[in-house]
This record gives structure tokens, sequence and C-alpha cells, in this order.
């Protein structure tokens, strides 16, 4: 068995090393003009920053271009990733076919991640996308345990799993929020992130509040609940799962610091001795939980549910 790697999504440059220091192994960075909901808008000087820093402690930076593309954006695709190239990024994540035709001739040699968000439910789709040019497969988050387990049996490429963190259950390219307010004859203005921390949908009829915000590519709706798997790493490490992500996307730098130094002792502990890690892992839930915001349960996605068919 070899030990996964650690992916953490940092907000800014200034929460790179003191990730690397609590044991993440890369990063995903970008912006949203080319990645979808990334934790932290990074400009291009602050890519190049983030590669250089993380290069510096032998972490490796993954940038983000998993949008979807119209035509007005086709033609900076291949710039945008010779610029990737050229500041050595170790791979690029993308859904768009159009990406991968672009680094096919602007960076053939560049490493590439499929991710479509929701459609990497099967191992014969992550092996499709391989024979395409991807080295890694980043699995949806609605198949479960078993499924995961089945995929990565049968993949020829690297399969990515979130194991923390809210995920996405809408979007839409469209400007839902600016046109709802407009419709009210109220001005909206997009706001940044920080800005929108505090934007709910409420749902009375099941008492949950979904995070939403919107952005250059539209609306986005999150889910009520963190995912939080901590306390049942053993049989996707025992599976040979390449990487654990942990997603950051509207939690603060510290929040993600002590997820990430949490997840670190889980898998280290798994590896030095399975039964130690049986013991502490219930502690290391708790730890997660005392930090855990008031509004955003922790609970176990869809590793446990029951697929139908």
């Amino acid at each position: 068995m070899k030990k996964p790697e650690l992916l953490v999504t940092p907000t800014s440059v200034k929460d790179i090393l003191p990730l690397a220091e609590a044991g993440a192994d890369a990063f995903v960075v970008g912006e949203q003009r080319y990645g979808l909901r990334l934790a932290g808008e990074f400009n291009r000087e602050d890519v190049k920053k983030a590669i250089e820093l993380a290069h510096s402690k032998g972490k490796k930076v993954y940038v983000a271009m998993n949008a979807i593309f119209h035509n007005d954006k086709i033609e900076e695709l291949g710039e945008y990733i010779q610029f990737a190239a050229e500041n050595k990024a170790d791979a690029i994540i993308f859904g768009d076919p159009a990406v991968l035709m672009a680094a096919k001739e602007a960076a053939p040699e560049m490493k590439l991640h499929w991710n479509t968000e929701t459609t990497g439910t099967n191992w014969y789709t992550c092996n499709y996308w391989g024979r395409k040019g991807a080295k890694r497969a980043v699995l949806a988050r609605e198949i479960n345990m078993d499924a995961i387990v089945e995929i990565k049996e049968n993949a020829e490429v690297e399969i990515e799993v979130q194991v923390h963190g809210m995920s996405c259950m809408f979007q839409s390219k469209r400007s839902l929020l600016g046109n709802y307010y407009e419709y009210q004859g109220k001005a909206m203005e997009i706001e940044n992130r920080k800005m929108q921390k505090d934007m709910f949908l409420h749902d009375k009829e099941r008492g949950n509040k979904y995070p939403i915000f919107e952005d250059e590519n539209g609306t986005h709706i999150m889910s009520p609940n963190d995912i939080c798997i901590i306390d049942e790493l053993g049989e996707m490490l025992e599976a040979g799962i390449d990487s654990f992500k942990i997603d950051g996307i509207l939690k603060s730098p510290e929040y993600i610091i002590t997820v990430t130094k949490a997840y670190r002792e889980a898998i280290d502990l798994f590896f030095e001795d399975p039964d130690a890690y049986e013991d502490k892992k219930d502690e290391l839930l708790v730890a997660i939980e005392e930090i855990q915001p008031e509004n955003r349960p922790l609970d176990t996605g869809f590793y446990f549910k029951e697929t139908v068919y």
C-alpha cells in the first residue's frame, strides 16, 4: 500500500507554507475565469508564487481549468495552459474537452486531471478519459464507498475522492441572484466571496440552509452539510485510492489548516499501525466537530448510501 496524496484548496498564497507544514501534499489553485468553486482567487502572479512556494517544500500544485467554456474563451485556453506549463504546474484540472484539445497543442507533456464534478461514476468512463490523455479521474461525490473501491480496482488512471468539505448541489451559468434582485427592483452587484459567506437559501421544511454565491461562472448552490469521513478512511486506504481532497471553499484558513493536520495524522497513523488509527479516529472526529461552524453539520455524504439502479 502507498499513502494517498492529501490534496488541499488554499484560500491565498499565504496559506501554502502553513498547509505544507500541516501535512498537505498538493494544492489546487486558479482563478474563477477558468476554474470552478475555488477556495480562493489566484491571479497569475499568485499562481506563479504558489508553485514556487509549494515546490520549495516538495509539494505539488494543480491549476484549475474545470469551468465550462463558451466560444468566447476558447482562444484563451492555449495561452493559459502555456503559462501553467512555463511556471511548472504539476497538472491541470479540466472537465471541458476544449481544455484537453488545447493542451495537446500548447503543452502536450502537461499532466491532466479529469474532473467534471458529477460524471465520474464508473471505471469505464475514467479509463476512457485516461485513453484521451488524463492521468487522473476525480470521482463524483454522489457515489458510495463500494463503487469507489470497485472503480479503483479497475481503473487505469489515478483516482481522487473528496473526503472533507461542502459539495456543489446545483450550478447555473445564469446570474440567478442578480436576476432575482433585479426582478424585485433592486440593484445587486456581484460581490467577492468574502461578502457572500453569509448568503443562504433557507429550506424551512427540511430545516436546511444552503450556501449560495454567484461569480463569473454563474450561480452555485452548495450542500447544507460538510462531508467528513476522517473516521472511515480505512477501506479506501486499503484499496489504494491515490488522492484525498479537503475542499476548503467558504472556510477560513485556520479551519483548513486544522482539518489538514487531523487528516494527516489519521493517514500516517493508519500506515504506522491500523489499530492505532482505529483507537484514535473518534478522537480526531471530535476535534473537527469542535471547530465546525454552527450552521455546518458534518455527515458522511453519499459514502454509505445504497446505490439504486
